[in-house]
């Protein structure tokens, strides 16, 4: 057996049309294998950076081109039985041919080819062609055949195998791409070879299982041996002449269990699996680390609706989710490092849960390795999102053969815990005016709830598989009822102010999520505006959320006082942000046991973007994301309105009791008491307990003038409660005593207040757009102290870096009347 990667000596050209410029028509193109068109015409100079100011729009013409792969390559020819070509992605109408000779044709980016070739290869240069025909012509015809079909945006992306958000989406731009964006190569085999291995892990009692499923390609009928090791576990099985599957057992007597984040060390083992010959030759190797884990859902119905709860290893799991999209438009830019950087600044904002979205793609290998390294769970969508999709041939033929395929692929990996059908489709087709177009045309419903389970359950009947999200656990019931199964909110950011999170008292809330702009040096890098501001033409061209600008506005307007310039409207929509997101998750976590998890939408961007993002499309953490570490810290200590009064939530999400010393203060802003209670506080382990605060505590004399600090043991677990909106409250104008010290890799900034200085930020990427900050959001009352640890390659200068617009408050914005 041996392997021949495709990877060098590719050219790409243009089929001739009239959108084709000039510069690129009759041009051969060197171009990168695995890669795509986009970055191989701008790596040759040809087109302008699709993510910088408008350039989107100048290179559209590309979605609308054929477009041809050629390389030629060597071959010198064996004894082998097979040699198939190996295309492990095409993106995606490809007629693939070898030496002039047509082999195959494919129509589904999510899925992997293999053509047998041995009969076409002859000693020495051979050539491989890969022509790409348009994904808007291909399908744009199948949407005429089939009648159109209501989606969220004027893009057919319902009507062909491929990413969808690469037809744009509210946070992403337009970039509909070709390629072979994975890897190619030449695999030459005898005898048979290991087509698919699917492990279906589980736990009997204390006990691993490993139910292996074995799936081989025969080039003859000779018996075969299958054997399997896995934590001091081995077994064999036969393989009779003419069979092609065989199921092996394996039992691991109490393996050190694979845990999520915050509940256990995430232990996994490595399987071995070999294909052999009667007389003991290797075929065929296949390895996977496992991790022995069981999951369940629980949905049983309660005085309060339904449940959804997941359970791992039997315990009950809080998820603190956040959404994941295509962290690039081009997704051979997104490297292991780079996935690593991003799942790290995920499990460091106190994630468990990664639920990657349907409009995007079948995640990496590199990702879901990660995730079982670290114990980040998984949610993986089907790739259906926000259309009504097509049931009839070849659509129904495609999703079934990459459903097995992905189903397969990911069922060794610990990591992924749940299925999900699609994205927001059976939301749409109740609510978003789908059903009279539809005209009793197909939509998904018999993906949803049909194919998809059978193959799950087929396939891979050790996890559990939810129609939608969101979903309430019954047609019965309206899909994104939030008292049943999973629910998105998004009246909040499209029509109300984002209090409105406490009206709800969901199951879990699988999407809600709040705008802002990117870093300043992420603008910088992308935008040429001169001036920036809100509505210059860049910062217009990157808000694709309908009346974003408008939305962002109306935000600010009910909170904070009125920005005076693009500064401050900067500072302040990363802070509305923030704040929002804030105050919606730990309202949520307050709910426990009700509300057992929440997915904020979004973790990452694709681009440089105003968006819902925690951390930005260069890679940059928004204020977000420091809200978010702390709101979904283990220990979260939160000031929550009920009943007309207040009461202080403390939710333990660490797995030993938290036991401390309590105080609750009502303050005049300049730090002066007026009321003040304290209590012993014991949490037991993933628990949580509410305390009613006193009247005394919960009715300030002046709200303007006052607020409520609750401590728990320390102020690394305080919460605040304002009595009312910055932009009324009669904030003292800021006072400050800022001190610049170097240390090892940057500077430590100490700030020492002299009025309460409200969510005091630092901003060192104004300065330096490598630059990063390890707080931010720090809330000081007068004579307290906070220090910030700035990394950066250089000195930064100590004036600019404790000043407007790189050091930042509230209360350094003058309220109306001052």
């Amino acid at each position: 057996m041996s392997r021949q990667a495709l990877h060098e000596g590719w050219v790409l050209r243009a089929v001739p049309g009239p959108q084709v410029p000039a510069e690129v028509a009759g041009r051969a193109v060197p171009a990168t294998v695995p890669g795509c068109v986009h970055t191989d015409l701008l790596a040759a100079g040809l087109i302008p950076d699709p993510y910088l100011d408008d350039n989107e729009h100048a290179v559209a013409w590309i979605g609308r081109t054929d477009w041809v792969y050629e390389t030629t390559f060597r071959h010198e020819p064996g004894d082998e039985d097979r040699v198939e070509l190996v295309c492990a992605g095409l993106d995606t109408m490809a007629t693939v041919s070898v030496n002039g000779v047509e082999v195959g044709r494919t129509e589904n980016m999510h899925r992997g080819y293999r053509f047998d070739v041995r009969s076409l290869l002859r000693a020495g240069d051979n050539t491989l062609a890969v022509r790409f025909d348009s994904a808007y012509r291909y399908a744009e015809a199948h949407r005429d055949r089939l009648g159109d079909r209501p989606n969220a945006y004027p893009e057919p992306f319902g009507f062909i195998r491929k990413m969808a958000c690469n037809f744009g989406w509210d946070w992403g731009p337009t970039l509909v791409t070709a390629g072979i964006w994975q890897p190619i190569g030449l695999h030459a085999w005898s005898t048979a070879r290991l087509a698919h291995v699917r492990p279906l892990v589980t736990l009997d009692g204390a006990d691993g299982r490993v139910e292996l499923h074995v799936e081989v390609e025969r080039a003859g009928d000779a018996p075969l041996t299958v054997r399997a090791a896995v934590a001091g576990a081995s077994g064999e099985v036969t393989i009779p002449p003419g069979e092609r599957d065989a199921v092996l057992t394996l039992t691991v007597r109490e393996p050190a269990r694979w845990w999520p984040r915050g509940y256990g060390e995430p232990a996994r083992h490595l399987l071995d699996v070999t294909l052999s010959t009667p007389d003991g030759g290797t075929l065929d190797v296949w390895s996977r680390r496992i991790g022995f884990r069981s999951v369940r859902l629980d949905t049983a119905p309660d005085a309060h609706g339904s449940a959804f709860t997941l359970h791992v290893n039997d315990v009950p799991v809080v998820v603190r989710g956040v959404n994941w999209i295509p962290d690039d438009v081009f997704p051979t830019r997104v490297t292991r490092a780079r996935l690593a950087e991003r799942l790290t600044q995920a499990a460091e904002a106190n994630v468990n849960l990664l639920r990657v979205w349907g409009g995007g793609r079948y995640e990496s290998d590199d990702f879901y390795d990660l995730a079982d390294e670290w114990g980040l769970l998984v949610q993986q969508d089907f790739l259906f999102a926000c259309a009504a999709y097509p049931e009839e041939e070849p659509f129904r033929g495609e999703v079934e053969a990459e459903a097995r395929e992905q189903v397969t692929r990911l069922a060794a990996h610990p990591s992924l815990v749940l299925w999900t059908g699609n994205n927001e489709n059976i939301w749409g087709w109740h609510d978003w005016g789908w059903q009279e177009p539809l005209a009793g045309r197909t939509w998904g419903h018999g993906y949803y709830f049909d194919l998809l389970p059978r193959v799950v359950a087929d396939l891979d009947p050790t996890r559990p598989y939810w129609p939608g999200s969101p979903w309430s656990g019954s047609e019965d019931v309206h899909p994104n009822d939030p008292a049943h199964g999973t629910t998105h909110i998004w009246d909040v950011w499209n029509t109300d102010d984002y209090a409105r999170y406490r009206a709800y008292t969901p199951r879990f809330v699988a999407e809600f999520g709040y705008q802002a702009p990117p870093a300043y040096a992420t603008l910088r890098r992308a935008l040429s505006d001169d001036p920036l501001a809100h509505d210059s033409p860049g910062m217009a061209h990157h808000q694709k959320a309908a009346d974003g600008d408008a939305k962002l506005r109306r935000g600010l307007d009910a909170h904070l006082p009125a920005p005076r310039d693009f500064d401050d409207w900067h500072w302040l929509t990363q802070l509305n942000q923030a704040r929002a997101i804030r105050l919606g998750v730990e309202h949520f976590r307050s709910l426990r046991p009700i509300c057992m998890g929440t997915i904020v939408w979004q973790l990452n961007d694709c681009w440089p973007v105003t968006s819902w993002s925690a951390v930005d499309g260069d890679g940059r953490r928004k204020p977000l994301w420091y809200a978010l570490r702390r709101a979904y810290a283990d220990r979260l200590l939160t000031v929550q309105p009920r009943d007309g009064g207040l009461v202080v939530v403390a939710v333990n999400d660490g797995g030993t009791a938290w036991r401390a010393s309590a105080s609750v203060a009502r303050l005049t802003l300049a730090g002066e008491p007026r009321a003040k209670t304290s209590v012993d506080l014991d949490v037991p382990a993933y628990a949580s307990v509410e305390l009613e605060l006193p009247p005394e505590l919960a009715r300030p004399d002046e709200a303007r003038r006052e607020l409520l600090v609750a401590e728990a043991g320390d102020t690394a677990e305080r919460a605040l409660w304002f009595f009312a909106e910055d932009r009324d409250v009669e904030w003292p104008a800021a006072e400050l005593d800022a001190t610049v010290a170097p240390v090892d890799g940057g500077q430590r900034v100490r700030v020492t207040a002299g009025t309460v200085l409200r969510d005091l930020t630092l901003f060192p990427d104004r300065l330096d757009p490598a630059a990063t900050v390890d707080e931010a959001l720090v809330t000081l009352l007068p004579g307290e102290s906070a220090t910030f640890t700035v990394s950066a390659d250089a000195p930064l200068d100590p004036a600019a870096l404790t000043s407007r617009p790189v050091l930042r408050c509230v209360n350094d914005l003058p309220p109306a009347g001052r």
